[in-house]
């Protein structure tokens, strides 16, 4: 009895000494001390370790805790990003990545080719829109989804790809042997002009080469004879700051302030100026926005509208305008923290104030529906170069409220009706469209879309299970045949064939485009753009 009972104190002296250094330094600690706390974690996380009923990996229990603190910031855009979440922001900001250089869609069970990007190995080697993509180095593609596909067909730089291609017109598959390269997606999606005097620019999203891009653009349609720019930054979710700066500075005069950021952090409170003259002085500009327009592409809507050198056209933007800074904490892995505020020149804030992420959507849905709850009379005014009056509280509101177009009660029984067979719709308009691609069938772009063009969509829809009565589809005639017209005319005559058809469909595009036509100068289009300011809600 004696020994072990001094087997025991022999213990607790052990135990004594190895942790009496902590406990000694704990009571020196004023109590709540961050030291406590990070020793409180520590005894929290390592107790989960050791017993919890499951066993968790302790690197997984420390990226737990991280997602965990990140979270109780209730802020959506502080994020820890993950190696996979790493690589999709670096896409997202370079405008790069490795692989083949294909915009894919799945359609009928296929891997089906909407456009090879040009300049690349899938360009190259002759891949053309609405190729089948049957097989990747021997294996069946049949049934792979989006997300399948997109990671197979991507990989190292340098690596090989055998691509098996079905192609309309064509008896025997086409084998395709490729070496996957570094792609570089252009943030300048289309330029183009619409009429003899009237260019189009669409940009998304801002990322590193954002303004080199823009500028070229206009550059080339100016040598095109354009006299109006329709510039649209619809659906572009912004991105890099110092591009969103960029674009803005080719369109304003030196020394004009472009945004202003202010944080609590040494060097984020700071002013953002015009360096360089603008480019196309006298160019009348009209810019496209909606809900989809955010961050870096609302700080270039906002100084434009600011300074009076561009009209804004269509609903309100998202409203995010938050500073993000990112810190690269492992090779694959990063931290994206939120660290400051974006204001306008005119002083408004481009954040919308709203209590969570559903509310903000929620604002913005009303915003595209006309009913922006974010004015009220309590909405703070502010006023750009020319006195004109702009509004704040969040988000950038256009010149000219126009709403974008939207179904009607016919054509949204059709979709109820369709439910589950949306994708059998789809991909009922993607074969038929490869069949009179195959056929010949299309003489020029501007074809028409008869009737039994669209009886032939219903029928193959019908045949693959969907109950669409009469009734219901004798309202949806004329969605059915435009969705046809824009898949055709892709199919067949290419992405931009299928973009001037959308845009001539396009309320907000044709809105723009009256006044770009009419418009001779910026201050003549300010002038047309006059309408009764927004009623405030009381």
């Amino acid at each position: 009895m004696m020994r072990h009972k001094v087997a025991v104190v022999a213990v607790v002296a052990v135990v004594a000494l190895a942790t009496g250094g902590w406990f000694l330094q704990r009571e020196t600690e004023p109590e709540g001390s961050v030291y406590q706390q990070a020793r409180l974690f520590d005894d929290v996380l390592a107790h989960v370790a050791d017993y919890y009923v499951d066993s968790i990996d302790e690197r997984h229990l420390y990226e737990m805790a991280i997602d965990g603190m990140l979270d109780q910031l209730h802020d959506p855009y502080s994020v820890y990003l993950k190696p996979d979440d790493f690589r999709q922001l670096s896409e997202a900001t370079t405008g790069t990545y490795t692989g083949l250089g294909i915009q894919i869609d799945v359609r009928d069970g296929w891997i089906t080719v909407v456009a090879p990007l040009p300049d690349t190995p899938a360009e190259r080697a002759g891949v053309q829109t609405a190729d089948r993509i049957v097989a990747l180095d021997g294996r069946s593609t049949e049934g792979w989804k989006q997300d399948q596909a997109v990671k197979e067909l991507r990989g190292p730089a340098g690596t090989p790809a055998e691509l098996a291609i079905r192609r309309a017109g064509v008896d025997k598959v086409i084998t395709f042997k490729l070496t996957r390269a570094a792609i570089h997606i252009r943030s300048v999606q289309i330029a183009m002009m619409l009429d003899d005097r009237v260019g189009y620019v669409s940009l998304s999203p801002v990322n590193e080469t954002s303004a080199p891009e823009v500028a070229a653009a206009v550059d080339s349609l100016m040598k095109q004879g354009m006299k109006s720019l329709i510039f649209d930054l619809r659906g572009n979710p912004g991105g890099l700051l110092d591009q969103g700066v960029g674009v803005s500075d080719l369109f304003l005069d030196p020394g004009k302030e472009i945004v202003a950021t202010r944080g609590r952090a040494p060097g984020s409170t700071r002013e953002f100026d015009d360096g360089k003259a603008q480019r196309w002085p006298g160019l009348p500009i009209v810019v496209l926005v909606n809900g989809g327009s955010a961050s870096a592409a609302e700080i270039i809507a906002g100084a434009l509208q600011d300074h009076d050198r561009a009209v804004l056209v269509g609903t309100p933007t998202f409203g995010k305008g938050l500073v993000q800074s990112f810190w690269r904490l492992t090779p694959e892995s990063g931290l994206k923290l939120t660290t400051a505020r974006w204001y306008t020149p005119s002083g408004r804030t481009i954040q919308r104030v709203t209590r969570s992420e559903a509310e903000q959507e929620a604002q913005v849905l009303a915003a595209q529906r006309g009913k922006d709850v974010a004015v009220d009379s309590a909405t703070p005014l502010f006023h750009t170069d020319a006195g004109r009056t702009v509004y704040g509280g969040g988000g950038i509101r256009p010149d000219l409220f126009v709403a974008p177009d939207t179904f009607t009660a016919a054509e949204r029984a059709f979709t109820r009706a369709l439910g589950e067979k949306i994708p059998v719709f789809r991909d009922a308009l993607a074969s038929y469209a490869l069949e009179l691609k195959e056929g010949r069938r299309l003489p020029a772009p501007n074809f028409t879309v008869t009737d039994g063009m669209v009886d032939e969509i219903v029928r193959r829809i019908r045949a693959k299970g969907a109950q669409l009565p009469d009734s219901v589809v004798a309202g949806a005639r004329a969605l059915i045949g435009q969705e046809l017209s824009y898949e055709a005319a892709r199919y067949v005559f290419g992405r931009s064939a299928e973009f001037r058809r959308r845009m001539a469909d396009d309320r907000q595009v044709q809105q723009a485009l009256t006044l770009a036509k009419r418009a001779k100068s910026p201050q003549d289009l300010l002038t047309l753009a006059v309408t009764p300011a927004p009623t405030r809600n009381q």
